[in-house]
């Protein structure tokens, strides 16, 4: 397993921790949430076959587990001594965040006990704060919603592995829901008339046929897509060859309900082919305000 990326993640409960293993397993990796320290010099021992679609190894580690202080210094530096090359991503968010997260999901702080939530979070950061001057990464995690950390996990996780084809996401959202902080190109769309003034359109969206055919039954909105579509064709090639392995494009209109959600299925048809992994996410389509 040497020659497999092995990533470890760790860092603050309530964090983000289970959906950045959840993008690498998506990027390909073989996950294990809460592994056990001791036992990680064994799972590499594994006669696990390397000639699988297996990018890479991921383990979520923290202090669910009671041993997890005591234990990974030494396992840590016996794997190094054994040559094996890992990462360390360590996960955090600000105290107020923390609590609002835990108020929301109604789980139990494995630092709990009796003591009050605010006790154990400050500390867990203290324990684990050996940990984190050790990381190879740190990330934030207070201001990101899931979509965004799981797309930035992502993007680390494909930088992690040798890649000849470059992945391409491409998202329709709405401008009155905040732009997508993981966009590398943003295009809006709002100079095409819009459904929402129809009234038997209105309480459709996108993906509804009827909808689809008035947005693209505009000559306007023909023309865009021919030079919306040969920028893209004239920007891939370069992309890649600068060695870019995650493009995101999103494309806005005002709610992402409708004009957005048309030309992001439009641009996902003409890049999508075999061989090239390409993803569509309607993030703001279920929205109704």
């Amino acid at each position: 397993m040497k020659k497999l990326k092995i990533v470890i993640i760790t860092g603050l409960s309530g964090s983000g921790k289970s959906i950045a293993l959840a993008a690498f397993e998506d990027a390909g990796f073989y996950c294990v949430d809460n592994m056990p320290v001791q036992l990680l010099p064994k799972f590499l021992e594994l006669p696990l076959k390397t000639d699988t679609d297996i990018k890479g190894l991921s383990f979520v580690m923290d202090l669910r587990e009671k041993g997890f202080l005591t234990g990974y210094p030494g396992v840590f530096e016996e794997l190094r001594q054994k040559g094996y090359r890992f990462d360390i991503i360590f996960l955090e968010a600000e105290q107020a965040v923390l609590i609002k997260r835990y108020s929301q999901t109604r789980r139990t702080h494995p630092l709990a006990q009796d003591r009050p939530l605010i006790d154990s979070i400050r500390e867990e950061k203290r324990l684990l704060e050996p940990l984190r001057a050790i990381a190879s990464t740190i990330i934030d995690t207070s201001e990101y919603n899931v979509h965004d950390l799981k797309s930035t996990i992502f993007k680390i996780a494909q930088q992690s592995v040798v890649t000849t084809v470059m992945r391409v996401e491409i998202i329709s959202f709405g401008f009155k829901h905040g732009n997508p902080r993981e966009a590398d190109m943003v295009m809006d769309v709002r100079f095409l008339d819009n459904p929402f003034f129809i009234p038997p359109l209105q309480a459709l969206d996108g993906r509804d046929g009827h909808v689809r055919d008035f947005v693209l039954s505009n000559p306007v909105s023909q023309e865009f897509l021919g030079k919306f579509f040969e920028l893209i064709d004239f920007l891939m090639p370069l992309y890649e060859k600068e060695g870019k392995a995650y493009l995101t494009i999103a494309v806005g209109c005002t709610g992402g309900r409708h004009r957005s959600v048309v030309m992001a299925d439009a641009l996902y048809t003409h890049i999508s082919r075999p061989g090239r992994p390409t993803y569509l996410t309607h993030r703001d389509v279920d929205l109704k305000s």
